[in-house]
């Protein structure tokens, strides 16, 4: 059986919940938000959802912030991640591309 982790995306967890999970007021999560650190959902009435990702997130920068990085380092830090990120998959989209053209594979969509 494989476990979808989709779930872990959703965003339909309000502040309150994330503040209790995480131990972190809910101004200190605004300001990560502020800070681009996080990037919740807006719902109506501009009410923010969370995602267990983003609650995981949370608890990472929290754990940083208490071991004295300054959240411009964070920030930094997640971009490069992010770039990394990216940059893989351009590779794993260009070798699937060109195993399809060796093989004669007609294009299809890949995650």
């Amino acid at each position: 059986m494989t476990i979808d982790n989709s779930y872990k995306d959703k965003k339909v967890i309000t502040i309150g919940v994330v503040s209790e999970l995480t131990g972190l007021s809910e101004r200190q999560i605004r300001y990560y938000e502020e800070r681009k650190l996080i990037f919740p959902e807006r719902k109506e009435g501009k009410s923010r959802k969370y995602s267990f990702n983003d609650i995981e997130t949370l608890i990472d920068i929290a754990n940083k912030i208490e071991e004295g990085t300054q959240t411009y380092e964070i920030r930094q830090d997640m971009i490069k991640k992010q770039k990394l990120k990216d940059e893989k998959e351009i590779k794993k989209q260009m070798i699937q591309g060109q195993l399809n053209a060796h093989f004669g594979i007609q294009k299809k969509h890949y995650r």
